[in-house]
């Protein structure tokens, strides 16, 4: 009888000792997979496509590059005030120059003076009414001592140009054609968000004949 009794003992303090040391823990599992470990073939494996919303991993949104719009195109007599003009904006190095070579079909000139003297002359009186955007043509050709004044890609620019001059006192320049290649400069900003576009819109909309748009 005492070694029945001390079987029965030693059976429960090792059935104590597994179940508290060895046993697997079964309040972290999922109740419908304790509930059903003696019926494997009820079982399922749902790949991730099919999980519920709340067993999906969450996809972080993807951040957008920030773009690059290019201002211009000036001349290499006047981008530097495009660029001072910019100044405020304070864009270290976001600013870049993008140069290249444009067909301008248009321009606005005073017509050929008789001599060197003559067009220096014009020349002052069109310092002497704020125009320092000019030079004078000294190639040989039907243009020599004429006055140019702007080239242009469009005519509209190009009138544009004069009807500014006309203000300034300017009566004797024209609008022409004249096809050549000139040499240009965009000038590029990177980074852009939409209060630096703003920004830049803003200042670009204060230069007659230039403008905004994507970098090529």
């Amino acid at each position: 009888m005492r070694t029945l009794l001390l079987a029965l003992v030693l059976a429960n303090l090792s059935f104590f000792v597994w179940s508290r040391y060895f046993a697997p823990s079964e309040a972290t599992a999922d109740p419908a997979v304790v509930a059903r470990k003696d019926e494997p073939e009820k079982l399922k494996i749902v790949p991730p496509g099919e999980l519920p919303p709340v067993m999906q991993k969450p996809v972080a949104a993807a951040v957008p590059p920030a773009g690059c719009l290019e201002w211009g195109s000036f001349t290499l007599a006047d981008y530097r005030r495009a660029e001072k003009a910019l100044e405020p904006l304070d864009l270290g190095d976001r600013l870049a120059q993008r140069r290249t070579s444009e067909t301008a079909g248009w321009w606005v000139f005073i017509p050929p003076q008789p001599n060197r003297q003559a067009a220096l002359k014009k020349a002052a009186e069109l310092k002497a009414l704020g125009v320092d955007d000019y030079f004078v043509v000294t190639d040989e050709g039907d243009f020599r001592w004429a006055l140019s004044l702007g080239i242009f890609r469009s005519e509209e620019a190009a009138q544009a140009r004069l009807a500014a001059l006309r203000v300034q006192g300017v009566h004797s320049a024209l609008v022409g054609s004249r096809e050549t290649l000139v040499p240009r400069v965009w000038l590029q900003v990177k980074g852009i968000d939409a209060a630096l576009e703003s920004r830049l819109k803003e200042i670009a909309r204060q230069v007659d004949g230039s403008e905004i748009r994507t970098c090529p």
